[in-house]
């Protein structure tokens, strides 16, 4: 499996497969998982996914950190890529996480879908 490295392909290859609906419902197991009251509704839009996503874990990153860690734990983001990303500019960083928490997530749906 080649993992996307964009989100306009992930978005992409994640409606080919028809597959969006469930990556919603992952992202909003997850983060009932991880204590935080998020949940979007399975007809947002791509774009707002990303954009409120990315919001959220910019708030996580400034105001609740070990919620944040908890997050990336749950998810199972690598901690590889983790270590690669550039920590100085936190809106960047927060973009870039929000990336690797929905590519996690495309991965675990993909696989579902693919083996069961």
């Amino acid at each position: 499996m080649q993992l996307p490295v964009t989100f306009e392909e992930l978005i992409s290859k994640t409606e080919e497969l028809e597959l969006y609906t469930k990556l919603i419902k992952q992202v909003n197991k997850d983060f009932l998982l991880s204590n935080i009251d998020l949940d979007f509704d399975e007809e947002i839009l791509p774009s707002s996914l990303k954009y409120l996503l990315h919001e959220v874990i910019f708030k996580l990153i400034q105001e609740k950190f070990a919620e944040y860690l908890n997050l990336l734990y749950i998810v199972d983001v690598s901690e590889e890529k983790m270590r690669q990303l550039d920590g100085s500019d936190t809106l960047k960083l927060s973009e870039e996480v929000t990336f690797l928490v929905l590519q996690r997530e495309w991965q675990k749906v993909w696989y579902r879908e693919i083996y069961s």
